[in-house]
């Protein structure tokens, strides 16, 4: 943990590597506001694997098995602009090669760069215990993550504006609350975030089935991730392309971490 307020294994790369991540990142970036691609729902939906891309590549910088020429680009936070960059590009690419076709497009490029570095992470050994309780936590989120939707949308009505995208808000961040309780409760795992760390050690909690002491967590993840679906969608609504963007990055910072947990269960529990 660095400085008592960042996630315990935040690093920065060597200067060669950081300056090549940056370089990347802006040029994406620059090469983005000159062509401005149209941003719709479905598109940052597509975003989806790419999300689960960057934990996956970090898992294996977690377990050492990347290149050391790779390596540094998976640390944390390095990772995220690694990720972010090829996923622009992607976007560049699929919106100049079929501008009628760049949702499936993007999706299909982050599958295909997902799918290898999942297969190489799994290659390094599964852990049956770890594996179960990974597939416990998912199929535990969906009713989950269905109810939190219905019960947002029942509520705040307006929050259905958000669409496909706030469902995926609220799916991943219920994804992580889950698995990281399970992951502290059934598998031993530690939280790196301090504020985490915290609600998931509040001490006099009852205990519940599966996921432990980590209800609170869980609670407190779906509440937020609810509350800013619903806060954006007013934003969505007078601001499509900018909205589902924003909303787009709320859902990678739950659904990142979650394909973490559920990978790096799998493979070192």
């Amino acid at each position: 943990m660095v400085g008592g307020l960042l996630p315990t294994g935040t690093t920065l790369p060597p200067l060669p590597h950081l300056l090549a991540v940056l370089l990347a990142t802006g040029g994406v970036v620059v090469a983005l506001r000159r062509r401005r691609p149209r941003v719709t729902a479905r598109r940052v939906l597509a975003l989806a694997p790419w999300m689960a891309l960057g934990s996956a590549a970090h898992v294996l910088y977690v377990v050492d098995a990347l290149p050391p020429l790779l390596a540094p680009f998976a640390g944390s936070p390095t990772v995220y602009l690694t990720v972010g960059a090829l996923a622009g590009a992607a976007w560049l690419a699929a919106d100049a090669a079929r501008p009628d076709r760049v949702a499936p497009t993007l999706a299909a490029l982050g599958a295909l760069c997902l799918v290898p570095v999942v297969a190489v992470a799994v290659g390094t050994g599964i852990s049956p215990v770890g594996a179960r309780w990974s597939t416990v936590a998912l199929a535990l989120t969906v009713p989950v993550a269905g109810a939190a939707w219905a019960g947002l949308t029942r509520l705040r009505p307006e929050a259905a504006v958000t669409g496909s995208v706030g469902a995926l808000a609220v799916f991943g961040h219920a994804l992580d609350g889950v698995s990281t309780a399970v992951g502290t409760t059934q598998l031993g795992f530690g939280e790196r975030t301090p504020l985490s760390r915290l609600l998931l050690e509040v001490g006099g909690l009852p205990s519940l089935p599966v996921i432990g002491e980590g209800w609170l967590f869980l609670l407190v993840k779906l509440a937020v991730a609810s509350a800013v679906v619903w806060l954006f969608a007013a934003y969505v609504r007078e601001t499509p392309a900018e909205g589902y963007l924003l909303l787009g990055f709320v859902a990678a910072m739950g659904l990142g971490p979650a394909a973490h947990n559920l990978i790096l269960f799998s493979v070192a529990a």
